[in-house]
């Protein structure tokens, strides 16, 4: 199982953690949700919410936290 992840809350193409709903990573509810940059940009606006919220609160840039982000996990 070189370089996958499995969901331990997936089971049948369900998701436990979330109703049993088709699973869909990144969904409201998904213990993804708002903590991982998504391919689809749809999928990403909690995470854009979090991070423009901490540029207020805290000074820090939201562009800083996610190329940081990225560097790291590649």
């Amino acid at each position: 199982m070189a370089g996958s992840w499995g969901c331990p809350h997936e089971t049948n193409d369900l998701c436990s953690k979330v109703n049993d709903l088709p699973c869909d990573p990144g969904m409201k509810g998904c213990v993804l949700y708002g903590r991982y940059i998504f391919a689809n940009d749809d999928k990403n606006e909690r995470l854009k919410q979090k991070n423009a919220w901490a540029e207020v609160t805290d000074g820090d840039l939201a562009v800083d936290r996610l190329t940081e982000r990225s560097t790291k996990s590649s």
